[in-house]
């Protein structure tokens, strides 16, 4: 299968001045195929990043996801944290559910307040195809791999597709939910999001009326 590359923006919200402009985040993205394959490319995302006090006050960034297509990934930079961004295939949304992975994870619930109140769903997400996580491993910090091919043989027969770091071998779920047995001893955290319209996602934002107190502080560990 042949690689695809695609270019999505990140921008502070128009309210935001004193901007500067520079590309400044690899985009990863993994193309699923008809047989599960994934195809990988890196491009840089064209950022307009606001001013130093706009950043020290947590300004939020709005991200075009209208190219974002299934089985693919994307990672946008947010208080100087990584925020994975993904389109979640039927497929993989369909295991989420199943007795024997959930029999397999630490925190198959969302119990631990890794996430706002909107995100303690099945899905841990707005939209359930469209996953939002701070990709920030809740061992030591590292940024995990996103692994989305059903029985990846590299790291499981019953691999269910997910998220792998590669430092400690800690490992997410496609809802980034830690598996028993692995360094990392919580759920990877749900930022605090919202839609603006159809292809429009804004980070550092909750919805109206929804955990408006929630922000990246309110997590157990980042």
């Amino acid at each position: 299968m042949s690689d695809t590359t695609h270019s999505l923006s990140a921008h502070a919200p128009a309210e935001a001045h004193g901007e500067t402009r520079r590309d400044f985040l690899l985009l990863a993205t993994g193309a699923l195929g008809a047989v599960g394959v994934a195809a990988v490319a890196g491009v840089f995302i064209d950022s307009m990043n606001p001013s130093a006090d706009v950043i020290a006050a947590g300004a939020p960034i709005d991200v075009d996801v209208s190219k974002l297509s299934p089985g693919q990934q994307i990672i946008v930079l947010w208080q100087g944290h990584p925020m994975l961004i993904v389109n979640r295939t039927p497929a993989l949304l369909k295991t989420l559910q199943d007795p024997a992975l959930r029999s397999r994870l630490r925190d198959p619930d969302s119990k631990e307040l890794q996430q706002p109140a909107y995100a303690t769903n099945w899905h841990r997400s707005l939209k359930p195809e469209l996953l939002v996580l701070v990709g920030t491993c809740t061992h030591l910090g590292c940024i995990p791999q996103f692994r989305p091919d059903v029985g990846d043989k590299d790291l499981a027969p019953s691999w269910p597709g997910g998220f792998f770091c590669p430092c400690h071998g800690s490992k997410y779920d496609i809802d980034g939910r830690v598996f028993r047995g692995v360094p990392a001893p919580y759920n990877l955290p749900v930022p605090p999001y919202r839609f603006l319209d159809d292809k429009t996602l804004r980070i550092g934002e909750n919805p109206p009326n929804q955990d408006a107190r929630f922000t990246l502080s309110s997590v157990v560990q980042l």
